[in-house]
């Protein structure tokens, strides 16, 4: 048997999250086409009859301006911890890529060089793939190029091949049946989380963090036959909470019954599902706060 680590990294919104939902074939980790989907570096569990592998999903390199951006800070951190802690580096890119960008420099900066780096190029169903390997060719000399499509499922079976290689061996760590290292409030947060991605324009949701602040679940409550949640959704000045509770609170009803239906089908309980809007003005800066929020 064989059990590892691998980090996957790249600009943000080149398929991280995809990819990983398709290697695990299920919906583990949320996706939005919009930059700071992904906060948190999330742990997410492969498994095979020959090894388990943990595919860990990082926030994309962020630009931190000045020292009071605690949140970029934090988001950082996470990519280089995630980095320093694996087997193997899996650097996604968009095969559509026509030119480097700074971010691109920054990630081949920071990468160690004894753990291997794949280059896998996403979408590769939109674009010829050998055209950006010789791109990134010239900033960093990689163990291997795959070419993958998480969409349509391209690929994989490759980029499996050529990552087991590479993964120590050792005696699987978790059960089988367990996709994602992480508390189920943390998946309620994040469901919630990507539901705001979806529905509003695209300044506001990063300005809005998710805060789980009770969780009832009939298996540790017997009595209960429904999983009750109360979240509160934080956002920084009440123009943001008007906008997110929206016109006769149809945003905020909106935001909740698409929530509840995901964490149905996620949790098998029927939801209880209790929103809340809150105003924490500068809580991207606060440490206290980020701390508080799960940002530390």
């Amino acid at each position: 048997m064989k059990f590892g680590t691998v980090a996957l990294i790249g600009r943000p919104n080149v398929g991280k999250s995809s990819l990983i939902n398709a290697l695990l074939k299920t919906r583990a980790v949320i996706i939005s086409p919009k930059p700071q989907t992904t906060r948190n570096s999330i742990r997410c569990i492969y498994n095979d009859e020959n090894a388990q592998i943990i595919f860990t999903d990082t926030p994309g390199l962020y630009k931190v301006k000045n020292s009071k951006d605690k949140l970029g800070i934090f988001l950082n951190d996470e990519i280089l911890s995630a980095i320093e802690n694996s087997d193997v580096i899996l650097w996604l890119v968009d095969a559509s890529t026509q030119k480097l960008q700074p971010d691109d420099y920054e990630i081949a900066e920071i990468l160690p060089p004894k753990i291997p780096v794949i280059l896998a190029a996403n979408k590769s169903d939109k674009a010829d793939s050998s055209r950006v390997f010789k791109l990134y060719e010239n900033i960093y000399k990689f163990q291997n190029k795959i070419a993958v499509s998480a969409k349509l499922n391209r690929g994989l079976e490759n980029l499996m091949e050529n990552i087991l290689p590479l993964i120590p061996e050792g005696e699987p760590l978790y059960d089988p049946e367990i996709l994602m290292d992480t508390t189920e409030k943390f998946m309620a947060a994040e469901i919630i989380r990507e539901k705001i991605l979806m529905s509003l324009r695209d300044e506001i949701p990063h300005c809005i963090a998710v805060e789980i602040d009770e969780y009832k679940s009939p298996d540790e409550y017997p009595e209960r036959k429904k999983l009750y949640i109360r979240a509160s959704l934080i956002t920084e000045t009440e123009g943001q909470k008007k906008i997110l509770i929206g016109s006769k609170g149809e945003m905020i009803k909106k935001i909740g019954a698409m929530s509840r239906k995901n964490l149905e089908e996620v949790t098998g309980f029927g939801v209880f599902l209790d929103l809340w809007v809150k105003v924490m003005p500068g809580w991207r800066k606060n440490q206290t706060a980020l701390k508080r929020l799960g940002y530390s």
